[in-house]
């Protein structure tokens, strides 16, 4: 029976590899729809990860509770972090008070979060949240577009850090250390 149980395992780890694997190496091309609130400028997304050094993809998004619309290339100049979270992920409201400080600490050497919501699309219990949360940053909901821009966000949270320029110079996938953030916001502040 403990056989069975290994072997069984084995197949569903395997079955998972390939259905991430398939999903990073393949191609995929987004029409831009303005109603979706995407713009992919010159950009196609690509199916994986923003490389380091590249451009991070371009979006425009409506922010939470003002509904105002937030691009990407309205922030260049600024070093932003770009980070994939949700009202349901445990780790993501662990990192949430770090990116607050974060944001207070590095906000007038030119800092700039963006939270950008996946699979939550209700502004309301976004705005609810954000705020019993005391987030100081830029809250914006988010799409398939974007999260597919952005390699599908496999994992919660994500981040991409990226420098002044609009280049992306580190990520970090999953729950990490507030130290490790820091790190990476100086490096895209640089």
């Amino acid at each position: 029976m403990n056989r069975n149980v290994v072997v069984v395992l084995c197949v569903v780890v395997a079955i998972t590899a390939l259905l991430l694997f398939g999903k990073k190496a393949s191609k995929t091309k987004v029409a831009v729809d303005p109603t979706k609130q995407i713009v992919s400028g010159s950009q196609e997304p690509s199916g994986a990860d923003p490389a380091i050094g590249s451009f991070a993809p371009e979006f425009s998004l409506k922010s939470v509770p003002d509904g105002k619309t937030v691009t990407l290339s309205s922030l260049r100049g600024k070093a932003v972090v770009v980070n994939f979270w949700a009202t349901w992920c445990g780790p993501c409201k662990i990192e949430m008070p770090w990116l607050v400080d974060l944001q207070k600490k590095y906000g007038d050497q030119g800092l700039q979060i963006v939270g950008i919501t996946k699979e939550d699309y209700d502004e309301e219990t976004i705005a609810k949240f954000t705020k019993k949360m005391g987030v100081n940053y830029t809250v914006l909901v988010g799409n398939e577009q974007v999260v597919d821009l952005y390699g599908g966000v496999g994992g919660l949270p994500t981040s991409f850090f990226v420098n002044r320029s609009g280049k992306v110079v580190h990520e970090i996938i999953g729950l990490d250390s507030e130290s490790k953030f820091e790190d990476a916001i100086k490096k895209a502040l640089l």
